[in-house]
């Protein structure tokens, strides 16, 4: 009988300190932290990735060339991005599950379909799988060639820290815009300016 009421007392204790540790773990979770950021609204999110990154955002400017890396396409060939320019250019960095990168990714598809004889457009992916990449980009009508950056030698180069980040870029290669997220009226005002 003596070993009911300590058990009893043991159990109680046990679930008492997991009550609390599973309250404070709660909180840190949903509570409001001053370090979250929020992308459900449209807007240009510039909270990096990294905090320690936050100076590098800029590294890659308007006026730089295109830096020269390896990309691969859907089926793993290689594509150099020295291969991509020659003409007008228009490279969107996305991933499926960015926010703002969803919001916009109908926009660009819209309005390639507009100027797809006179400026090439091309999806730079890091982080999905082709398959996951190749469904997310058809669910919004997108049509033009997607290309992942499976090292991440693309946005090291580019210094990219936030998402969703759009280059246009000269038939010379030369980056003459950069932009975050970006919907088609602002998209065609910028290709209209630039090209």
């Amino acid at each position: 009988m003596a070993l009911r009421p300590r058990l009893l007392v043991v159990s109680l204790a046990v679930a008492l300190m997991v009550g609390v540790v599973g309250g404070w773990a709660m909180y840190q979770v949903t509570s409001d932290r001053t370090d979250a950021v929020v992308m459900n609204e449209p807007g240009e999110y510039q909270e990096p990735l990294d905090p320690h990154l936050a100076d590098l955002q800029a590294a890659r400017t308007p006026g730089d060339t295109l830096p020269d890396v390896v990309l691969v396409d859907v089926d793993d060939a290689p594509v150099p991005t020295s291969s991509l320019t020659g003409g007008p250019l228009v490279i969107n960095v996305w991933f499926s599950t960015c926010p703002p990168c969803a919001r916009e990714l109908a926009d660009f598809a819209e309005v390639h379909h507009e100027v797809a004889d006179r400026v090439r457009f091309v999806g730079v992916n890091p982080f999905d799988q082709p398959g996951r990449m190749v469904e997310f980009a058809a669910e919004r009508d997108v049509t033009y060639e997607l290309l992942r950056d499976i090292d991440g030698s693309f946005l090291d180069a580019v210094s990219l820290t936030s998402f969703p980040r759009t280059y246009l870029v000269d038939a010379s290669g030369i980056i003459v815009a950069e932009v975050g997220e970006v919907h088609a009226d602002d998209l065609r005002e910028l290709i209209e300016e630039h090209f």
